[in-house]
C-alpha cells in the first residue's frame, strides 16, 4: 500500500479528429464508430487525499457526497464551473467507487477534489477526464489496480473514458473502447476552442442521428478506419484529406442548435485550416496543423473578437500531461 498523502492529476479534455457513425449495437444499445480521439491542453485539476487529512471543512456538506466504499463516505468538493447533478452522480466520484469496488480498496474516506475548467456537457469529454484522472489518483494511492483494469471500469463508466485513462492519441473503435494507440503529433497540433454558452445532451444529438439516418455500413467504418490509422501513423499533427476529419454528429448537432451553423463559419473566416464540431458539440474547434500554427491560433482568437464565452487556445498533449503527482 502507498502512504497516506495527497495526490494531484490533470484531467485533459479530448478532441475527435474524425468522428464515423455506425449501426447500434444490440448488446449494449451503443453506436459503433471510428474516432481519433486527441488530448488537449484545456483540462480540469483533480487532487485525492485522505478526509481526515483535507483541513478545516472537509465534513461532508453541500459540496460533498457519500459514496458507497468498503469503509468509505468518500467526498467531493468541486470549484470553478458548476456541475450538473449531485455530487453522488458524478463520474468521477462513481469512478472511485467502481475502484473501491474492484479492488477491495478499504482506504479511510477520500476527499476528491476537482477543479472545473472543461466546459460541461459542451463535446470536450470533461466528465469522462475527471473520471480516468479519479482512477489514476486512486491507483497511485492505493498502489491497488493496473491500467487495463483501469480501462476495464472506464469502459463501463462510459465510451469516452478508456483512450482518457492515458492521454495521448489513440484510434478508438467498437463503441469507444477498442483502443490503438498512435504516436503524438509532431510537430504539436494548435488548435483554437470555441466554446458556447448552451448545451448539448450526447444522448439527444445521437437520437437525432438516428433520426436522421446518419450511420455508416460496417464496411466504411473498417475503411476509414484503415485510412485514419495510414494518415496519422507517422504523427502528422491531422490527417492531410478533410474527409478524415469529417464529424458524422455534426448534421444532428445543428439540427439541434442551428448556431453551431455560425460558429463553425466564424472559425472558418477566422483562418482556422479545418472548422469542425467536437464530439457531439455544441463546442467549435479550429485546427491549425501548419507553420507557425500558435502564432496564427492568435490571431484568429483576435480576429473573433469580444465573443462570450471567450475562445481558447490549446495545443494537443501526450501521457506525461496527466501524469500522477505527489502534493
Amino acid at each position: 500500500m502507498s502512504e497516506p498523502g495527497a495526490y494531484r492529476a490533470l484531467a485533459p479534455a479530448k478532441i475527435n479528429l474524425g468522428l464515423f457513425l455506425g449501426p447500434v449495437r444490440e448488446a449494449d444499445r451503443r453506436h459503433e464508430l471510428v474516432t481519433v480521439m486527441q488530448s488537449i491542453s484545456l483540462a480540469d485539476e483533480l487532487t485525492l487525499q485522505p478526509a481526515r487529512a483535507a483541513g478545516p471543512g472537509s465534513a461532508a456538506g453541500p459540496g460533498s457526497a457519500a459514496t458507497p466504499g468498503s469503509a468509505a463516505a468518500d467526498e467531493l468538493v468541486c470549484s470553478g464551473l458548476a456541475l450538473p447533478g449531485p455530487p453522488a452522480e458524478n463520474l468521477a466520484m462513481r469512478a472511485l467507487a467502481a475502484f473501491r469496488e474492484a479492488t477491495g480498496w478499504d482506504a479511510p474516506p477520500q476527499r476528491l477534489g476537482l477543479q472545473k475548467r472543461i466546459p460541461v456537457a459542451a463535446g470536450l469529454g470533461g466528465g469522462s477526464a475527471d473520471a480516468a484522472a479519479a482512477l489514476r489518483l486512486a491507483h497511485r494511492a492505493s498502489g491497488l489496480g493496473d491500467e487495463p483494469l483501469l480501462r476495464q471500469l472506464g469502459a463501463a463508466l462510459g465510451a469516452d473514458v478508456p483512450a482518457q485513462i492515458s492521454p495521448g492519441r489513440w484510434l478508438a473503435t467498437g463503441a469507444g473502447e477498442l483502443l490503438a494507440a498512435l504516436p503524438d503529433p509532431l510537430p504539436t497540433l494548435q488548435l483554437l476552442v470555441l466554446p458556447s454558452r448552451e448545451q448539448l445532451s450526447t444522448a439527444e444529438v445521437y437520437r437525432a442521428a438516428d433520426q436522421l439516418g446518419l450511420a455508416r455500413e460496417p464496411r466504411e467504418l473498417d475503411q476509414v478506419r484503415g485510412q485514419l490509422r495510414l494518415a496519422l501513423e507517422l504523427g502528422a499533427p491531422m490527417p492531410p484529406a478533410q474527409e478524415l476529419l469529417r464529424n458524422d454528429l455534426q448534421q444532428a448537432a445543428l439540427s439541434l442548435q442551428p448556431a453551431i451553423g455560425r460558429a463553425l463559419a466564424a472559425v472558418g473566416e477566422a483562418g482556422a485550416e479545418v472548422a469542425l464540431l467536437s464530439g457531439s458539440g455544441p463546442t467549435v474547434l479550429g485546427l491549425f496543423g501548419h507553420a507557425n500554427a500558435a502564432g496564427r491560433v492568435q490571431r484568429a482568437i483576435a480576429a473573433l473578437g469580444d465573443r462570450d464565452p471567450a475562445p481558447l487556445a490549446a495545443s494537443s498533449v501526450g501521457a506525461a500531461f496527466g501524469a500522477v503527482e505527489r502534493s
